[in-house]
């Protein structure tokens, strides 16, 4: 992010400065409670501008306001005039701030209270950002540490995208705000699946001061689904194949027959009553995840680099399982978690990366 030597001069502490100094020659009554808060612009040291709001006096000879600044150790200027209670300097802000009441024939009263910005309110990002890639969307939690460094500053969270160059291992410079929180997690939403994207999060007080970044997050959306049911082969061979993507029909988790030779596995049932996955398209092999169950099947995060294997694998409640399949795109990663084994059944989740060579099933590394 850039930094604005204009901006970072008007962050120098000032010396007290009251209304005394800032006497109007009538005796209208002048506005009071003056208070800024900064616009967030992304750039921590170049906001978009400053808002500012005081209270109206109850004088009924008070036409308008007169907003006046000056930066670091500079005169005063006359801003602008508003018959509103609030008014939005735009760019670089000045050091301090005062208003006064102006009638219609011009004449001002005395100065409001002067607010000066003060650089003491910035606070600092999370330290730490993961996230969970879900189907068209994007879970992003962080640490609650800058909030709680000072609680009494805090006011919100900024999240932000952009595009991420799997590739090249980069973040796209063009970054847009997804939204706002008060809460140390978010959902990006209608996200295109299988289109990797960066995510970072700063912090906001009350003032508006804007926080550094945390370091960026990439993350790629991929399709799932829940409680898929599949019967095995031997009992109803017409619905115990299964396959993550049929690029015939472009169909995404499709539950077909056993006997076809372009799914990605069968559910099998062995002489004992136990049931197996058996891999079937050619290039297709499987491998468990870890040597645990997994709480959820977001628990799956990055396929693993080896291990897979094209024989039979027990479905196991509970159990994670990553498939690798290869398609004239090139190698696809797909995630399987059983939820359920029955005598001739098997219940699972699944989810699967469309993004080829990507093996981001979720990212918490």
């Amino acid at each position: 992010m850039r930094r604005f030597a204009a901006y970072a001069a008007l962050l120098v502490v000032l010396s007290a400065c009251t209304t005394a100094e800032i006497t109007g020659p009538g005796d209208l009554t002048p506005p009071f409670n003056l208070t800024y808060q900064l616009i967030p612009s992304g750039d921590p040291d170049a906001p978009e501008g400053i808002r500012l709001r005081w209270e109206p006096p109850d004088d009924g000879r008070v036409a308008d306001y007169v907003v006046y600044s000056r930066g670091a150790g500079g005169d005063w200027v006359r801003r602008a005039e508003t018959t509103s209670a609030s008014f939005d300097d735009l760019g670089a802000p000045d050091a301090q701030y005062y208003v006064t009441s102006q009638s219609a024939d011009g004449v001002e009263s005395d100065g409001s209270n002067v607010v000066t910005i003060d650089p003491a309110e910035r606070m600092a990002p999370p330290s730490t950002l993961s996230s969970i890639s879900l189907d068209g969307a994007v879970r992003l939690a962080w640490s609650s540490d800058a909030r709680l460094a000072a609680p009494e500053l805090f006011d919100h969270y900024r999240v932000y995208s952009t595009r991420y160059d799997l590739d090249r291992g980069t973040c796209d410079p063009a970054w847009a705000l997804e939204g706002t929180t008060v809460s140390e997690d978010f959902i990006a939403s209608g996200l295109p699946n299988g289109v990797p994207r960066c995510f970072a999060v700063s912090t906001i007080s009350r003032d508006g001061h804007e926080s550094d970044w945390t370091t960026p997050r990439d993350d790629t959306p991929r399709y799932d689904a829940r409680n898929v049911l599949l019967r095995d082969a031997q009992d109803d061979l017409s619905a115990s194949g299964f396959s993550f993507f049929v690029p015939s029909t472009g169909t995404l988790g499709a539950v077909l027959s056993g006997s076809r030779t372009d799914i990605d596995f069968r559910v099998d049932r062995a002489s004992d009553g136990s049931m197996w996955m058996t891999p079937v398209r050619s290039g297709t092999s499987v491998t468990l995840y870890g040597s645990l169950p997994v709480d959820d099947l977001t628990s799956i995060d990055y396929a693993p680099l080896d291990g897979y294997s094209t024989a039979a694998i027990e479905a196991v409640p509970g159990y994670g399982y990553v498939y690798e399949t290869r398609l004239s795109d090139g190698l696809h990663y797909g995630a399987v978690r059983v939820t359920a084994v029955g005598a001739d059944y098997v219940i699972l989740d699944w989810a699967y990366q469309t993004d080829y060579g990507n093996p981001e099933l979720r990212t918490t590394r």
